[in-house]
C-alpha cells in the first residue's frame, strides 16, 4: 500500500513536469497577446522547423532522404524539451506528413522518474514505412511506442548509411540533436496523442 502511495506521487510529479515543459514551451511560441502566437502562426513555425529537422537529417545521413520519401508518412517532432525536476519529463509538438503535405498535428509528451541533468533539446522522426503502420498510428486515441508499436532506431555506419535490417522494419525513428544522429537512444514510453488545437 505504502509503495502504492508513492509509486502514485511520483507519477504526479511527472505529469507536474511534464505539464509545465509544455507551459514552457508555449511561453516560447507566444511572444505577443497579438496573432504572434496564433494556430496559423504556431503551423508555420511548427512546419518550418519540421523542415529544418528533415533537412538536418538528410545532412547526417546518405540514405535518410530515399527512406523518407519511401515512407507512407513522416512524423516530425522539431524540439522535444526534457526539463529535469524532482522528475524529468519531455513534451513537444509536431507535424505528421504525407506525401511531403502536413496532414495533421501531434503532441508528445514522456513522463520519466529517472533523473535529468539540466534543460536539453532534441529532434525525433518517425518514418512509418506500411500502410499498416500508418493506419494503426492514426486510429489511436493516444498511441505509445513500446506499447501500441515497436519503432527500430536507426543504427547509422561511419558512412552515414542505414543498417538494412532497421530500414526494413515498419517504424524507423531517428533521434537528433545539435551535434547529429544520437545513438543508443531508447524512446520507449514516449506517448503522442493528435493535437487539435493546430
Amino acid at each position: 500500500m505504502a509503495f502504492s502511495r508513492q509509486l502514485f506521487r511520483r507519477m504526479g510529479h511527472a505529469t507536474l513536469a511534464v505539464t509545465f515543459a509544455g507551459l514552457a514551451l508555449t511561453g516560447c511560441t507566444t511572444n505577443s497577446q497579438g496573432d504572434t502566437g496564433s494556430a496559423t502562426n504556431q503551423r508555420a513555425e511548427l512546419n518550418a522547423s519540421a523542415d529544418a529537422t528533415l533537412s538536418k537529417l538528410y545532412q547526417s545521413s546518405s540514405q535518410a532522404q530515399g527512406l523518407v520519401s519511401r515512407a507512407k508518412g513522416v512524423l516530425i517532432f522539431p524540439s522535444v524539451i526534457s526539463a529535469s525536476f524532482i522528475v524529468g519529463g519531455q513534451y513537444g509538438k509536431g507535424v505528421l506528413r504525407q506525401g511531403g503535405k502536413t496532414v495533421a498535428y501531434y503532441s508528445t509528451a514522456t513522463g520519466s522518474l529517472g533523473f535529468q541533468a539540466g534543460a536539453q533539446s532534441r529532434a525525433t522522426v518517425l518514418l512509418f514505412m506500411t500502410d499498416q503502420a500508418l493506419a494503426n498510428f492514426k486510429k489511436s486515441d493516444g498511441w505509445t511506442v513500446g506499447a501500441d508499436a515497436t519503432v527500430a532506431i536507426a543504427k547509422i555506419g561511419a558512412n552515414g548509411s542505414i543498417d538494412t535490417n532497421t530500414a526494413q522494419q515498419p517504424i524507423v525513428g531517428f533521434v537528433l540533436n545539435n551535434a547529429g544522429l544520437m545513438a543508443g537512444i531508447s524512446i520507449d514510453g514516449t506517448k503522442i496523442t493528435r493535437d487539435t488545437s493546430l
